[in-house]
């Protein structure tokens, strides 16, 4: 009863709005003196000061770091302007070179928010002035830029990793193959369509292209787009995939390296820098406020014996793995219409962990299953997140109904994906086993 009534007051309280940091702490603390008394106010500092000491979430403000400052080089903006005149007499080549520049995002910051503008400010424009359906492009571009949701690095992956207690570098290697699967459907999708619906995916003019490679300086200007930003995921990925950083430590390099390409692109002054700090900063705050409360609701959680009873639950229910696997990422796919993929990850992961242990399940595969998953809640309405960002940068002709709609394939792709990693672990599991 006790458990039943501890989340049922932390649901009501979030229905009514209070903010979820404080709202965990606050109900887990009232909770918890009831249960451990004055002792409580002596066990919940050490499992903070426990939790904040791992080294592992220094690579949270560093990502977020190098993906702001990123953003601010205007590296992205060159990239997606070339691309897209180099997939320009391709019919729908503008979307794909969204898709594409979006991938190479995520692979670079990891970062949704950042992401999303950036596409948004830079591409929205120009997919409209095209011709493009506005249902059309705001789905190409709010589905891509989730993608740093799975693409490594990953932030969700990074939090996944503590949360979970599994390798950081494992999730990166795991989630490579269910990213490339994604990003190549939803170019499949996009060069169907153009097919079945031409009117609604023009190609750019002859005019441009031919413009485009008369310039002078042609290759050497392809050459530069491209480059920078894979020195970028060269520096990150490539030092942890072979071993010569840990993710800690490659979100420095990768911090470093990113700071380095906007001096060179000569955006670096005193004022970006201000902004790229007071950016890292607000969001690192949020993840680590809501990180302190679900740290403190999982302390009373598991005091009051809560994970004991649900895992005499699922035994006595005689749930097979799968089954339980299914209910959870159900679950966790409804809840992420409603609450941000942070939340998710630090209040039910915790909870759900030592059940897919004792299942013996891979925590890998598992954890990249619920990446995909929590991907779904930056696109699903009412509330995904993507879709404000999205909605806000964009012209005032292009309303929330064509957000929505246009969103609805990419999600059924996505769950698509889910579907095919859930069924087929070795999706996740083939190039870590090389």
């Amino acid at each position: 009863m006790i458990v039943l009534l501890l989340f049922a007051t932390l649901f009501i309280a979030l229905l009514f709005g209070y903010p979820v940091a404080f709202t965990l702490a606050g109900v887990s603390i009232i909770f918890g003196y009831f249960v451990f008394g004055i002792d409580l106010f002596y066990l919940l500092p050490l499992r903070i000061f426990g939790t904040m000491s791992n080294q592992l979430l220094m690579a949270v403000p560093l990502f977020v770091f190098m993906g702001v400052m990123l953003e601010k080089s205007g590296i992205a903006e060159r990239l997606l302007n070339i691309m897209s005149l180099l997939l320009g007499r391709l019919r729908g080549g503008l979307a794909i070179s969204v898709i594409l520049v979006g991938t190479m995002l995520a692979a670079s910051t990891g970062i949704v928010g950042a992401t999303v503008v950036t596409m948004g400010l830079l591409s929205l424009p120009i997919m409209l002035k095209k011709g493009y359906r506005p249902e059309i492009a705001t789905g190409v571009i709010a589905s891509s830029g989730t993608l740093g949701q799975i693409i490594p690095p990953s932030i969700v992956l990074v939090l996944l990793g503590s949360v979970m207690n599994v390798s950081v570098g494992d999730l990166f290697i795991g989630a490579v193959i269910p990213g490339i699967l994604l990003v190549g459907l939803y170019i499949a999708y996009i060069f169907i369509l153009s097919i079945v619906r031409p009117k609604d995916i023009p190609s750019i003019s002859t005019d441009a292209l031919t413009e485009f490679k008369n310039q002078e300086g042609f290759v050497k200007t392809i050459i530069s787009a491209f480059v920078l930003p894979f020195l970028l995921v060269l520096a990150v990925l490539g030092s942890i995939f072979t071993g010569i950083a840990s993710p800690t430590e490659a979100a420095g390099v990768g911090a470093f390296v990113a700071t380095l390409l906007t001096a060179f692109e000569k955006k670096l002054n005193l004022n970006i820098l201000k902004e790229v700090m007071r950016e890292t900063t607000f969001l690192t705050s949020m993840v680590f406020l809501i990180l302190v409360g679900a740290t403190s609701f999982g302390l009373v959680f598991r005091g009051i014996g809560g994970d004991e009873i649900l895992i005499s639950f699922i035994h006595s229910s005689e749930l097979s793995p799968i089954g339980f696997l299914l209910i959870v990422m159900l679950g966790m796919f409804i809840l992420g219409f409603f609450i941000d993929f942070i939340e998710i990850v630090f209040i039910f992961m915790p909870v759900v962990t030592p059940i897919f242990q004792a299942y013996d399940m891979n925590l890998v595969w598992v954890a990249i299953l619920v990446s995909l998953n929590l991907q779904t809640s930056f696109l699903t309405p009412p509330f995904g997140f993507s879709l404000f960002y999205l909605k806000g940068v964009a012209p005032p002709s292009v309303r929330t109904s064509h957000l929505y709609r246009g969103i609805i394939p990419f999600i059924l792709i996505q769950l698509l994906v889910l579907s095919i990693v859930m069924f087929f672990p070795e999706v996740v599991t083939f190039l870590g086993s090389q």
